[in-house]
């Protein structure tokens, strides 16, 4: 049996290298006959942090990078020629998408809505098996339990709101075999974004100091479910497998869901390819976690019990002064970045440059609510978990790769 073509979209700044490498390891048989990756990003030299594992996968045979601008349709129509002697296409993976939160409106349709829905087209027009889109948690849910695929939950500002609309554009694309992956916070070796990286780095400098690190936020349940990167691949891949023998009518039978309009209705005249707010679209849609059941506290807890000091809430009167401050991102900043600054500049070896900062941005230090059920995924897929707990032990692997690239301060005790 012939080893499918894997097409992959985007994500080079967020999951798509840990796909690669799952689907093509450095070491052991890959799971797939070629798979070419397309984003903007140059890889030689980097224009982005990609950490020290996939240029050796690069290397490999049956891994093609292209740098290209996905702004443009026909460029989008051109990367889905497979090269010469291989056959079409059989899996799209779309990670694409503006995932910075300061974004435009303008920007998070053209760049993460139209680029979306163009590949989808295409994929619909080529038939490729299975088109897996991976949703990042821009979502705010209750504070109480944990959310099916079923429940209403509301995005979470521009990026959220356009980012949500993009599943709709897809899951209006008559024949493609779509599947939309949502996920929880993600965190992993090689990732630099996202707020557990931030936690963990800042956590560093707060273990370094000898000083506790300090939330904003009271320590209720404000659940931040996680999940590791070899999750997001091993999920990414475990829906195309399911899909492809499907199709998108018997997928959506099996775990379908409506999409349900959440945008202001005189949008849909104004954004080429925006279903109409009352049109119902289904398509099928998966939550993916950890089993943690990760809060803000406990994930504070764990990433400074790892670096030897404790994590606390600041007291209602700090707390008070600091949200009434405009400056207050920059008051809390200072407190971390200097020591950060300190840890690499002091490291032995001397870290000259580094992909990972304490700063942390005002979407950082605000308050985030992402609680989802795994239950579905599990049960439909068969998928099971690689990285099930986010604790001691996951951290270590992340740090432990990042001392090991020269990213990470080694500092003497």
């Amino acid at each position: 049996m012939s080893l499918p073509n894997v097409l992959v979209f985007g994500g080079l700044n967020t999951c798509s290298r840990a796909l690669v490498g799952f689907l093509v390891p450095l070491d052991g048989e890959p799971l797939v006959s070629h798979v070419r990756v397309v984003d903007k990003f140059s890889v030689e030299p980097p224009t982005t942090y990609i950490g020290a594992e996939f240029p050796k996968l690069l290397k490999k045979p049956e891994l093609e990078y292209r740098q290209a601008n996905l702004t443009v349709p026909t460029t989008i129509a051109s990367m889905f020629d497979p090269p010469e002697g291989q056959s079409a296409y059989d899996y799209v993976f779309d990670f694409t998408g503006e995932i910075q939160f300061d974004r435009t409106e303008m920007i998070q349709i053209d760049r993460t809505c139209q680029v979306s829905r163009r590949i989808g087209l295409e994929a619909a027009k080529r038939k490729v098996k299975s088109y897996i889109r991976l949703q990042h948690p821009f979502y705010e849910t209750s504070t109480k339990g944990s959310h099916n695929e079923k429940e209403d939950i509301k995005p979470d500002g521009v990026a959220g709101t356009w980012w949500h609309e993009t599943l709709r554009m897809l899951a209006a694309i008559e024949d493609l075999n779509l599947v939309i992956l949502r996920v929880g916070f993600v965190y992993g070796p090689y990732t630099n974004w996202g707020p557990i990286a931030s936690a963990m780095t800042v956590a560093s400098v707060y273990g370094h100091m000898k000083k506790p690190m300090k939330s904003m936020w009271s320590p209720g349940k404000n659940p931040t479910h996680s999940v590791h990167t070899e999750d997001v691949a091993g999920g990414m891949w475990a829906c195309a497998q399911w899909m492809a023998p499907l199709g998108r009518k018997e997928a959506d039978s099996l775990a379908g869901e409506i999409i349900i309009f959440h945008n202001e209705k005189s949008k849909a005249g104004e954004v080429e390819g925006m279903p109409s707010p009352d049109k119902k679209l289904i398509a099928p849609l998966f939550n993916l976690v950890d089993d943690s059941n990760s809060t803000l506290l406990s994930v504070g807890q764990t990433v400074t019990s790892f670096f030897g000091t404790s994590f606390e809430f600041f007291n209602l009167v700090e707390n008070t002064v600091l949200k009434l401050k405009s400056d207050a991102v920059e008051e809390i900043n200072e407190h971390h970045v200097g020591g950060w600054i300190e840890m690499i500049s002091t490291s032995n070896p001397p870290i000259p440059n580094t992909p990972l900062s304490a700063y942390m941005d005002k979407y950082a230090l605000e308050k985030h609510v992402v609680a989802f059920s795994n239950t579905k995924l599990l049960e439909v897929t068969g998928y099971k978990l690689k990285k099930p707990q986010l604790n001691h032990d996951t951290v270590k692997e992340v740090v432990d790769k990042w001392k090991e690239e020269g990213t990470w301060p080694i500092l003497d005790a």
